[in-house]
C-alpha cells in the first residue's frame, strides 16, 4: 500500500517558505524519494510523497500544491499518462518530469504530455532545486494583461486591435494609445493632468485643446452608430470610459 509523507522544516525562516510552497513528490524508488524529501524539506518546503501513479494522480487534483515531481515510469499508471490526466482535468499545477529515460525523445514526449521541465537521473540536487526555483518564479510572475474591453468595447493590445460588438475600428496611434490609457482606467475619472502624463508624456499643460481635441475624435470613433455610449465627460474634472447598465 501506498502511503503520503509530509514534512516540512523547522526553523522560523523556513517555516515561513513552506508554508506558501508545497510540493507532491511522485516517485517509487524509496532510495531517490527520501533523497528528495530530505533535501526539499531542508530548503523550507513542506513535502508530501507518495509512490504510485495512481495515488499521486488522486493528490494531485486537490489543487493544494504549488509544484508536482513526477517520475517516468510509475506502478499503476504511468507519469506520462498521470500528466496528460491532470491537463485534461484543467490542473495547471507546474510539473517536474524526473526520469532515468533521457533521450531527446523521451524528454520531447514528456514536455508534450504538459510537464513544464524535464531533468534526467542521476541529477545533482542542486540543479533539482534550481529548476523547481525557476518554476515557482514562472508560477508567481503576474500575468501579462494582453486584451482590455470595457461593454462590448474590446482592444487587443497584441494585434493592435479595437472592436466594438465585433465591427473593426481604425484608430491613428495616439488616438490607441489614448484608448489604452483610459481602458486601463475603466470605471475611474481620468484628470488631464494624467492624461497629459500618461499619453503625451507631458509634465505641465501646455495650455492647448490638443486633448479635447484627440477625445472628440475618439468618442467619434468609438461611441457613434454604438448603444449605450461609453466615453463621458465628466464636467469640471475629466473624462471616464465606463459600460453603463
Amino acid at each position: 500500500m501506498t502511503s503520503l509523507n509530509s514534512q516540512a522544516a523547522t526553523s522560523d525562516g523556513e517555516n515561513s517558505k513552506s508554508e506558501a510552497m508545497r510540493i507532491l513528490v511522485i516517485e517509487d524508488d524509496e532510495a531517490t524519494a527520501a533523497y528528495m524529501v530530505k533535501g526539499l524539506t531542508e530548503n523550507g518546503y513542506v513535502v508530501d510523497r507518495v509512490a504510485s501513479g495512481r495515488d499521486g494522480l488522486f493528490h494531485a487534483t486537490s489543487g493544494q500544491f504549488d509544484l508536482i515531481i513526477v517520475d517516468r515510469m510509475l506502478p499503476e499508471i504511468d507519469g506520462l499518462d498521470v500528466v496528460k490526466a491532470l491537463r485534461v482535468a484543467k490542473v495547471v499545477t507546474p510539473v517536474l518530469f524526473l526520469s532515468a529515460l533521457g533521450q531527446v525523445d523521451d524528454r520531447v514526449s514528456g514536455l508534450r504530455a504538459g510537464a513544464d521541465d524535464y531533468l534526467t537521473k542521476p541529477f545533482a540536487f542542486s540543479e533539482l532545486l534550481a529548476r523547481i526555483e525557476a518554476l515557482l518564479r514562472r508560477r508567481s510572475a503576474p500575468a501579462v494583461q494582453t486584451k482590455l474591453a470595457v461593454g462590448d468595447l474590446e482592444m487587443d493590445l497584441l494585434a493592435r486591435q479595437v472592436r466594438r460588438a465585433g465591427q473593426g475600428i481604425d484608430l491613428q496611434p495616439r488616438e490607441f494609445r489614448l484608448l489604452e490609457y483610459l481602458m486601463r482606467h475603466a470605471g475611474q475619472v481620468v484628470t488631464r493632468t494624467m492624461l497629459l502624463e500618461g499619453v503625451w508624456d507631458y509634465h505641465f499643460d501646455p495650455q492647448t485643446n490638443v486633448i479635447d481635441v484627440h477625445i472628440s475624435r475618439l468618442r467619434q470613433k468609438i461611441d457613434k452608430g454604438f448603444q449605450p455610449p461609453l466615453l463621458h465627460t465628466v464636467r469640471g474634472a475629466g473624462y471616464c470610459i465606463r459600460a453603463d447598465h
